[in-house]
């Protein structure tokens, strides 16, 4: 049985890369979503007490699940805290992953990885195809503000600590405009977003040359 491609999904925090990816999804790629597999990550017994080692029940919620707000409050600004949590959950998240691509059906075109991190790490190296999502630094800004409540200086702060965007977007082997215009176009019409995901997966599964697809 031939391998099915890797497909990594890279871009901004809210230039609509779960979007993006669940478009794969739709042409019949198994969609694997980092944070659903975090939330996982919480509800197993051993990751659970792990966490109440280091920080006590502080960081549960009265029905007993992770505060996922709170922990990130503790970790952002502390680099060590981080990596250690870091060390905890991506090994089970990564032995998750492996076990939903080795378990999928048959019929599954491919693989796409839509990992916040996907470049911090080192997950792009594995995948056959990187698709950077681009969307303007304004309209990124004024969803954030409508879907999470963050202004500016909440989104810089966030984004520092990440690789740069104009390094994503150089390694990346192809590029998709998401902008609000482009994604309420329809897969039929040229330069929506379905339409150009469609022409990137078509590329990516027939092993063509990497050549970076642009609005």
């Amino acid at each position: 049985m031939l391998r099915k491609p890797i497909i990594g999904i890279a871009g901004g925090i809210g230039s609509g890369k779960t979007f993006v990816a669940r478009l794969f999804g739709e042409l019949g790629c198994l969609v694997i979503e980092a944070d659903a597999l975090v939330r996982e990550a919480y509800l197993d017994p051993v990751i659970r007490g792990t966490l109440r080692e280091w920080w006590n029940d502080d960081l549960f919620l009265t029905d007993g699940s992770v505060d996922r707000t709170a922990i990130a409050r503790k970790v952002f600004d502390d680099p060590e805290q981080r990596q250690r949590l870091e060390r905890l959950l991506h090994p089970w998240v990564g032995a998750r992953r492996e076990a939903m691509q080795r378990d999928a059906d048959v019929k599954t075109s491919a693989f796409v990885w839509d990992t916040p991190l996907l470049f911090e790490t080192g997950l792009n190296k594995a995948c056959d195809a990187v698709v950077f999502v681009d969307v303007p630094d304004s309209e990124r800004l004024r969803r954030v503000v409508a879907q999470r409540g963050w202004n500016a200086e909440e989104l810089h702060r966030r984004e520092i600590l990440q690789m740069p965007l104009d390094k994503k977007r150089r390694l990346s082997h192809y590029v998709v405009n998401n902008t609000a215009e482009t994604a309420d176009m329809s897969a039929a019409r040229p330069g929506g977003t379905r339409r150009q995901v469609r022409e990137i997966f078509f590329r990516i599964v027939a092993g063509l040359p990497d050549r970076p697809i642009r609005a």
